[in-house]
Parts: C-alpha cells; structure tokens; sequence
C-alpha cells in the first residue's frame, strides 16, 4: 500500500508518523523548504498545541463540526496529545485557561517531536514539491507535482485553509477536493480582527483591555465573551474578540459593544458613582471616570454621553449619571466588516463534512480519498482547540488505514 500525505503541517505530520511506523509506504508532498512551516508561527512562535479539557468542553470550543467532531475527539483527547510529545521528549505545560505549550515556549520543539515520530525507513518527505493535480484513476491516484508524477492507493489532503498563505495555506486543498467532485463549503476568515468604522480606534491603537464583555447581537441573537481584547488602528482584536469573529463569520448585522465593568451591574456600578460622586464634589467628572476607566477612553466616553471634559461633578445631573452609567455598561462600537481571510488564525468552510466518515475522515464519494486538519470545515475558539482538532482527525485517519493495511497483509 501506497499513501500520499499532501502538505507538512500539523495534521500531516502527524499521520505520518502514524502510518510509517506502521511500516506503511508513505510520501510527503510540501510546496515549502521545510515542514511545519505555519506551526512555527503559531501561539507566537510558543505553539498552543492543545487544551488540557474533557469532550464536553472541547466539543463546547467548536464553533463549526460539534457533532462531526464527537467521534474523532472521543478517540484521540487532549491528554492523549500531551502523552504523545511527552513520550517523544517534548516537554509540556499547562498555562492559564488550561492551553498547554511546550515548557521550552519554543514551536520548533513541537515540530522536531513530530519530525523524531517519522520513521524515515517508510516514510519519504519531498520538500519543495508542490501537487498541482490529483487524478482518481482505475484502482489508484495519479498525482502530478512541479516536478514529477506519482501513483497512490490513498491520498491525504492535510493542506490547511486559507490562511496565512505565505506559509503554503493557500487554499490549494479546495481546489484539489473539486477536482475530485468534493464539495467545499466557501472558506471564509475566523479568529480574526473585527474592523470597527469609528474613527476613534486610531486614538485607542495599543490599549489592552482585561477583564471585560465584550458583547454581539448577531442577526438578532446575543453572544459574548469575557476577558482581554486590543485596539488596533482600525480594527478589535486580541482572545475575546478573535473568538467572537468566528460567530460573525458572513453575517453583516452585527452590533458591537463592550462592557468595560462586568462585576458590576447597573444598580451597584451607580451607587460607586453616587460615593465618588459626593467625596469629590468640586473636582471635574475626569477625575472621577479615570478610578473606572483607562485614561485615553475617558475623552471618548464623555463625547459618546455629551458630557464637556472639565464639567464639575458638583453640576452633573442625574440623565447625565446615567448615561456615564450606560455607556460603560454598554460602549457601543460600529462594526464595518472582518478583516480578510489571509489574515485570520485559522479559515472557517471548507470540506463539507457532510462528505467525509467522521469515524475514518474517508470521503464518502471517493473510496481512499481522506480529509484531515483544517481543511475540513471544522473550526474552534483560540486556545489549543484547533490543533487538537488536527491532531484527532489525523488520529481518525490513521487508524482507519493501518486497519486497511492489516486486512490486506
């Protein structure tokens, strides 16, 4: 048996190492100079590879492919991921929100352990080698590359989405599952910076916000996160708002806002008011906002409730209160669009899963045809869920082909 992994990355490296040590005939396929290429850059270079969760909290953390997932997660779990590079010598630990990292904090450790799991008897890795075609024949696959022709028994495409397309992710996988009468679903950009049309973002470039909501109505129906989010120049970002782009995905009636003091509601965020507000009667309302809010947001703020910066709280009245009130518990923000999808962490569509065995990742239309990773229309919240995804449907598929394998020896 002859089987053909396009693309390097995290899913394809790891059936790799699977299948050729099970003494599997095994190719590679990667267009880049070295494997791995978008791992490197993922987590920041440290590399989030899983979250340390059970089923129901990973299967919570997928936004698309909940009930695709069920299978392949039951199977091959966060702790299986962690006993995997531990047993290959690459340490890990497990950082706020459970994410795990490898205690190097270094990405090229993940991949090494991936590469140190390849038995390279079996396996062959044809670098910068890029699959332009794949053709189903009688019986096998002919692939053609920039370089040469190939045939394969089976053939898995683990070439990612379509994002950050300088690492190879360019979106080559659809175009390879079209070929073959696969439908894909249109890849659209998740976990990505949401651009917001008014002009004071600019201002706000660089402010960090922690331990706030930040709140969506999309297409009627309410969603929201807590914890850190950034301003850019012309966009919010960082975990809170990243995760909330993948919610909003298409969709263009999306109202934003942010909820600087969830701890506190309306009735007590106003009687802190009302105790600042008579110890310091003669100092003006900036004062007051700046024990509530960072400095730069005070000005925005007070423009937002018609309020004049040097007003004395002495001679702010109660509608004025109430407004301050309102727009801390609720700081609106005019949603224009996400940003592209090459700038996304990961691509939300893609290989409709409607087509593809969950329990084997096998297309159901093309016997020996598998799907695995990304390219999948499988996406999740930021915070090691992603790889685990990748790793458990390439889990799913090795199996399914070593099983084949066995039968026929």
């Amino acid at each position: 048996m002859k089987v053909a992994i396009i693309g390097g990355g995290a899913s394809g490296l790891f059936v790799a190492g699977k299948l050729s040590n099970s003494e599997i005939d095994t190719t590679i396929f990667d267009g880049n100079e070295k494997l791995g290429k978008k791992l490197y850059i993922t987590g920041k270079g440290r590399c989030n590879v899983t979250n340390l969760s059970d089923k129901d909290n990973f299967l919570n953390n997928v936004v698309h492919g909940q009930k695709f997932m069920i299978s392949s997660i039951s199977n091959f779990n966060s702790k299986d991921t962690i006993n995997f590079f531990e047993n290959l010598g690459c340490k890990l630990k497990v950082e706020r929100g459970n994410r795990v990292f490898p205690v190097s904090d270094k990405a090229s450790d993940v991949i090494k352990a991936l590469e140190k799991n390849i038995n390279k008897k079996y396996c062959k890795i044809n670098l910068n080698e890029k699959v332009v075609k794949i053709e189903n024949i009688v019986d096998c696959f002919k692939i053609i590359t920039t370089k040469s022709q190939y045939k394969f028994d089976k053939v898995i495409i683990a070439t990612g989405g379509k994002s950050y397309p300088a690492t190879g992710s360019d979106g080559d996988g659809y175009k390879f599952a079209k070929q073959l009468g696969i439908n894909v679903l249109q890849p659209i950009p998740a976990l990505v910076p949401i651009k917001i049309k008014d002009e004071f973002c600019k201002s706000l470039q660089g402010l960090s916000l922690k331990n706030v909501e930040l709140k969506a109505k999309i297409n009627g129906k309410d969603k929201a996160f807590f914890g850190e989010m950034l301003f850019a120049n012309d966009a919010i970002t960082g975990p809170i708002a990243l995760s909330l782009s993948s919610y909003i995905g298409k969709e263009t009636d999306v109202k934003l806002s942010i909820d600087f003091k969830p701890a506190l509601d309306y009735e007590k965020l106003e009687k802190r008011l009302l105790r600042d507000f008579q110890e310091n009667l003669n100092k003006e309302i900036t004062y007051i906002i700046k024990g509530l809010l960072p400095k730069n947001l005070i000005p925005i703020l007070l423009e937002k409730c018609n309020i004049d910066n040097h007003k004395k709280v002495n001679s702010i009245t109660v509608e004025e209160r109430h407004r301050i009130i309102n727009n801390i518990k609720n700081f609106k923000l005019d949603f224009d669009k996400l940003y592209p999808i090459e700038s996304g962490i990961i691509t939300s569509g893609g290989i409709d899963l409607k087509e593809i065995n969950p329990k084997t990742m096998e297309s159901k239309k093309v016997k020996g045809l598998y799907f695995i990773g990304e390219v999948l229309d499988v996406d999740c919240l930021t915070g090691g869920y992603n790889l685990q995804s990748a790793f458990a449907t390439a889990n799913s598929c090795a199996k399914s082909i070593i099983e084949d394998f066995i039968k026929i020896q």
